[in-house]
């Protein structure tokens, strides 16, 4: 395929130099010139201009002419070189001119078509060779992240402006405090090899990813870095969520089982302790049992709201209020030796949640600060509206854009080192002593932070206190107070026929017997579909379905009561859980007003909802 012509140039007042310079050209083997000719420098500036030639020849021109031509094509900064074509030889004209930058300097009566494409061919390749070292040269200048040159002897022989700055942003230190250790093996290694490596450094809370590179003909190594310690930060932050996620996971299906087990134990216990209260010798035993079964109960609790399995009852509630609910309690348990302050924020938006579960979130992050300050110190709680931005998120996976209430709890313990600091809402790690906690404080806050679709953050260091922020979505809604439930004195019975649905054989019995002894009539199902078929012919007698959430067979307990209150709007329901893997997110969150009693629970519980529920004026009908 033919070469396109070579755009040329030439600057000649005189006709027969012209001819002459032209007929060179055209004698030029496998090149063709596009000659073009101007006769003075005011035209040749004009050309220079338009930058649409590969080469200019000037000639024909007095030396300050041709010297100010060659100063105008540097000022236009032009790709395309100039050669001076001159009568005889003068040294000062083509130092002067070589020094303004012309290409070369070619004497007119020695010039042959050979000589003269030589020249032209080789002011090209130079010029171009030129503009690529000078790309090279501007990288390392303007590059924003640092790039450093060491010679031969291990010696720093260039810094660029990013260096310089980064130099002076470590303080006393120097650059050679990010460097890898040893630097001289790394620069005669890599001169050896002629291999690029690799290296990660990191000084005080800030890491940098090294490469060097030999450029071996010229015996040097650059190096390039670039500081990583916001990506680092990033993935520490992305695989503790995956962590946590994975033991949340594991944490509620543990906590089903166990629910199970202990509502059975629990029931059974209390039974027996009914009938044997007259006699210490079993009664004291059975307490014992009993006693145990609560506080297995409450641990179980806290791994399902770290696991963010426990079910909600959310309402519209103000945070404000919520602290204030359990401020002398706080008082007390935090002791005279630390001073609470507490500091509101006016008009406050509501925010959606369950109050006993923010209850919770506030009295673990209160024991925690108190276990950190066992001589005294400052516990402040306060409350904030904060909006975000898609750029403001950037740093916290689990952040997004939005309007959010913030709570942020302070106390000035002890801190925490980042060790601890890393692993601080793991559950069962702690920093106690063996027997002094479950370590599930602050994993039960994580959880129940996370159910309600906020996020949390921690600042700690050693003797520096800890502050947490935790955020939550603000909603538009007013807050309201909840209804207290009446205490009654004594559970009440029934002769109500209730439907019974529990997948678990020996719980199923349980509730049947205790329901029993109360004077209710009990029919019972295995599963969503054998309800299915005990309510075709129970279900003109049926006052109440008592169900599990979540059930095999492919129907759960929201399902059945779905289909059965369809066909009954009448009929009551009354859930129960504890939890089960695949639960479904509208199945955990239940709506407002619709009855729940989670596992375990004593039997005196169970009888009671069941009477509040049958005793109720209404009920919602499942959505």
């Amino acid at each position: 395929m033919n070469e396109p012509p070579l755009r040329a140039l030439l600057v000649e007042a005189d006709e027969k130099d012209y001819l002459r310079t032209r007929g060179l050209l055209d004698a030029v083997e496998n090149t063709v010139y596009a000659l073009d000719r101007v006769t003075t420098s005011a035209e040749a500036i004009r050309i220079l201009q338009e930058r649409r030639h590969d080469v200019y020849l000037i000639a024909g021109l007095d030396a300050t002419q041709a010297l100010d031509l060659v100063d105008c094509a540097q000022e236009l900064r032009l790709t395309a070189p100039v050669l001076l074509l001159i009568g005889q030889s003068d040294p000062e004209v083509e130092l002067a001119a070589l020094r303004a930058g012309a290409s070369d300097i070619l004497i007119k009566g020695e010039l042959s078509p050979c000589s003269l494409e030589r020249a032209v061919r080789s002011a090209i390749e130079r010029q171009r060779f030129g503009q690529g070292v000078e790309k090279l040269a501007v990288f390392p200048r303007r590059s924003p992240n640092p790039v450093v040159e060491f010679g031969a002897h291990s010696c720093m022989t260039y810094g660029n402006g990013a260096a310089n700055d980064l130099a002076r942003s470590l303080g006393e230190a120097s650059l050679a405090a990010i460097l890898p250790p040893d630097m001289a093996q790394i620069i005669t290694e890599s001169l050896r090899t002629g291999q690029t490596r690799q290296f990660q450094t990191a000084h005080g809370t800030r890491s940098f990813a090294w490469s060097f590179v030999p450029l071996t003909e010229s015996r040097v190594v650059h190096g390039y870095a670039t500081e990583i310690t916001e990506r680092l930060n990033l993935d520490a932050q992305l695989r503790h969520s995956v962590k946590m996620e994975a033991v949340g996971q594991l944490a509620a299906g543990i906590a089903h089982d166990f629910n199970n087990i202990l509502t059975v134990v629990q029931g059974h216990s209390n039974l027996l302790l009914a009938a044997l209260k007259e006699n210490p010798q079993h009664s004291t035993p059975l307490q014992q049992i009993c006693h145990s079964t609560d506080r297995a109960g409450n641990l179980i609790r806290q791994l399902l709201m770290f696991s963010r399995k426990q079910v909600m009852q959310a309402r519209h509630l103000d945070l404000n209020e919520a602290i204030h609910n359990i401020d002398r309690m706080l008082q007390r348990m935090m002791g005279e030796d630390i001073a609470i302050e507490i500091l509101e924020h006016e008009n406050l938006p509501a925010i959606y949640g369950d109050t006993g579960m923010i209850e919770q979130v506030l009295m673990n992050l209160a024991v925690n600060a108190r276990d950190a300050m066992p001589l005294g110190g400052k516990f402040v709680l306060a409350t904030t509206i904060e909006k975000f931005t898609d750029s403001a998120t950037s740093l916290n996976p689990e952040a997004r854009a939005g309007e959010f209430v913030c709570l942020t709890v302070c106390d000035t313990g002890c801190g925490m080192d980042p060790i601890t600091l890393n692993r601080v809402f793991e559950p069962f790690f702690t920093t106690k002593e063996v027997g002094k906690g479950t370590g599930l404080g602050l994993a039960t806050v994580y959880g129940i932070v996370k159910q309600h679709q906020g996020w949390i953050e921690v600042e700690s260091g050693v003797g520096a206190g800890t502050t947490f922020r935790i955020y939550w979505p603000s909603q538009a809604k007013v807050a309201r107070a909840m209804p207290t439930a009446p205490v009654s004195e004594k559970v009440q019975g029934g002769t109500e026929t209730i439907l019974v649905v529990e997948d678990e054989g020996a719980l199923r019995e349980l509730v049947t017997e205790i329901l029993s002894l109360y004077g209710y009539e009990i029919v019972c199902a295995s599963s969503g579909v054998e309800a299915l078929r005990v309510w075709e012919t129970h279900h003109d007698d049926i006052d109440l379905l008592l169900t599990d959430m979540m059930m095999p067979e492919g129907v759960s307990g929201r399902e059945l009561a779905e289909r059965l209150q369809k066909q009954e709007h009448g009929l009551k329901v009354l859930y129960t859980s504890g939890y089960s893997p695949g639960m479904a997110g509208k199945d955990l969150a239940l709506l407002e007003g619709f009855n729940f009693l989670p596992k375990p629970y004593p039997p005196t519980r169970l009888a009671e909802v069941v009477r509040e529920c049958l005793d109720a004026d209404q009920q919602p009908v499942a959505a």
